[in-house]
């Protein structure tokens, strides 16, 4: 290569070295954000998903983009992690939006719904359904847009010092249950109790609360109910597949580059399909340790499911003509399962009571 023609192309090297280096670390900043949980960290799976995001965000951006996860209580308690991404003090949240049931009964339907949808449908719903695009539209009002990132599968009915054999029995009961459901047992003489992951032993230890609901068997034995309460009822009928989100301060994402929030919208189903795969691995061991260890499994009686229907669609009836956005929301799940349940009863409910016949006979 002649001399001229090398320092030629040399140059035109060099110039788009330096043309791309910056244009690189403009389109992968370095950023350092706080996520505050809704969860203590000794809930390795509920609490651990929000670190398996952020580890997937920071392992996609060769840690460029960190997020620093902090369990409920280390910033703001775990009830208010919605109000800390609104105010923009914390960039994000992984929470349940149910939580917030208080500002406004629609932001129960996101997370679960009473008689609703199990884990797959609520997916199915989220991402083809219209629910995410409603869920974020509503969102707006509160500064934060949402992305699924975790499922529970459908929960345990709860703890109760003594039996549930009747309806009456719900009377007076000073039961800890979250979000819209707490509505729904008030009709039946029940007094809810909103009481964070954390709080709940002690409160029932205390007897404080007659009965406590949390998620599933492993979350449960850590948490050490049975220790305090020997009665463990299912199906938990108010959360079918209980979704947990990542609410995001809007301006921060809007201040994402494109390449980041790609990044982040796959870390969240990582996150997502990480979390429920999660607890279907580890519930049915620690199923079999309680009931070993001498929990008392009951299912509800069934004059009390009925009853629970029941006051359910009443109470749906009650705040969807009353509140527009929570007639929108439900009005959309109810057309959405009707379909679900269709295919359900042809293929994966055929097949699952089939198989749980058959477990006798390995």
């Amino acid at each position: 290569m002649k001399r001229r023609q090398f320092l030629k192309t040399a140059g035109v090297g060099l110039a788009a070295s330096a043309v791309a280096a910056p244009a690189i670390a403009q389109s992968s900043p370095e950023l350092k954000w706080r996520l505050t949980s809704s969860f203590p960290k000794s809930l390795d799976t509920i609490f651990g998903a929000s670190e398996v995001f952020a580890k997937a965000v920071a392992e996609a951006t060769d840690n460029r983009f960190q997020i620093q996860c902090f369990a409920a209580g280390e910033i703001v308690p775990g009830l208010q992690a919605a109000d800390a991404v609104s105010s923009g003090s914390v960039e994000m949240a992984h929470t349940a939006s149910y939580y917030y049931v208080g500002k406004d009964p629609t932001f129960a339907l996101f997370t679960a719904q009473p008689f609703g949808l199990n884990a797959r449908m609520q997916t199915a719903w989220m991402q083809f359904g219209g629910a995410l695009d409603l869920a974020n539209d509503f969102y707006k009002k509160y500064n934060f847009i949402a992305l699924p990132a975790g499922n529970t599968g459908t929960q345990m009915g709860g703890w109760f010092r003594k039996e549930i054999k009747e309806v009456a029995d719900l009377n007076g009961l000073k039961f800890r249950i979250a979000g819209f459901a707490g509505q729904i047992f008030s009709k039946l003489g029940t007094v809810p109790q909103q009481v964070a992951g954390g709080d709940i032993y002690p409160a029932l230890e205390k007897g404080t609360i007659d009965a406590a609901e949390w998620v599933g068997p492993y979350d449960d034995e850590k948490l050490g109910f049975h220790k305090v309460a020997k009665y463990y009822y299912y199906p938990g009928w108010w959360e079918g597949g209980a979704m947990l989100h990542n609410f995001i301060n809007i301006d921060k994402w809007n201040a994402l580059p494109k390449s980041y929030q790609a990044i982040v919208k796959s870390a969240s189903d990582t996150a997502h399909t990480w979390m429920l795969a999660k607890y279907d691995s580890v519930n049915p061991a620690a199923l079999k340790r309680l009931v070993a260890g001498g929990a008392q499994l009951r299912p509800f009686p069934q004059p009390v499911m009925e009853a629970c229907y029941k006051a359910t669609n009443e109470t749906y009836q009650e705040v969807s003509a009353k509140n527009a956005d929570f007639k929108k929301v439900y009005d959309s799940m109810v057309a959405f399962r009707g379909d679900e349940y269709l295919w359900w009863q042809v293929a994966e409910l055929g097949f699952d009571a089939f198989m749980v016949r058959m477990r006798s006979h390995n």
